[in-house]
């Protein structure tokens, strides 16, 4: 999909790009070749084509920063496969709802291998090292949660492609919390965990300050199946995204 995205190129609008699919091209490579096919006036090709062949320079050296500062945020989604192998799925942990007031307690990262627990008075400043490995990050809900706490606990770490998947999915007919969307995909959470919220997480925290060490082992289970179903809900609906963006 992002090698058939328009939007990036300054003075590209949705009107331009859904022409430019109507007219059958395929890819970036394709508009190149045939351009001449698309209806659109000669000096928004011109800006199209500067635009397309520094999209293929920039993708061809794995320029993440390049499509993270040009694509509007709504669309990081279409880059997901082109940065799959650089990509980690994150959750956090916090004691409440405000990085004004409130702290972050797990910071969980999975990368399609290995799931990370970063956990605060153990390891938790070791989670933008981590993170720094990464081009594309994975959240649900994070765009308003999960990365406005770290950037407020670790200023200037994020210069990522994001995919925020509550609103692509949204946009497919999957509304609701990460739990019920699981559930309408059939995915299903071990006995220990289920029925735990965000703010369960919470008490289990605090549970774990008194010296309950079992409340964070359940804990960080918890915050594990959140980020190993990331991957596996993305995986699942991806190509409903693609057909629901296209048109077809």
């Amino acid at each position: 999909m992002l090698e058939n995205t328009y939007i990036h190129v300054p003075g590209i609008g949705d009107t331009v790009e859904r022409k430019i699919w109507e007219s059958g091209i395929r890819n970036w490579e394709d508009f190149l070749e045939n351009h001449h096919q698309v209806r659109i006036p000669k000096a928004k090709k011109r800006v199209l084509v500067a635009g397309i062949e520094e999209s293929v320079e920039q993708l061809s050296t794995g320029n993440h920063v390049f499509f993270s500062n040009s694509i509007p945020a709504r669309h990081h989604w279409r880059a997901y496969r082109h940065f799959k192998g650089d990509t980690a799925f994150v959750d956090i942990e916090t004691t409440g709802l405000s990085p004004n007031y409130h702290e972050i307690t797990i910071i969980g990262i999975y990368n399609g291998k290995e799931a990370k627990m970063f956990i605060k008075g153990i390891n938790l400043d070791d989670a933008v090292d981590e993170l720094s490995k990464y081009k594309q990050l994975v959240t649900f809900n994070g765009a308003r949660f999960d990365l406005p706490f770290i950037e407020s606990e670790y200023p200037g770490f994020f210069n990522h492609l994001h995919t925020d998947l509550m609103y692509p999915l949204r946009k497919i007919g999957y509304s609701g919390g990460l739990k019920n969307i699981e559930c309408m995909l059939g995915l299903k959470r071990s006995g220990d965990t289920v029925g735990i919220s965000g703010f369960d997480a919470v008490r289990l925290w605090k549970k774990y300050e008194r010296g309950d060490k079992k409340a964070l082992e359940l804990l960080v289970k918890y915050n594990t199946e959140d980020i190993v179903n990331l991957e596996t809900i993305i995986e699942m609906t991806y190509p409903v995204m693609l057909e629901k963006e296209m048109g077809k």
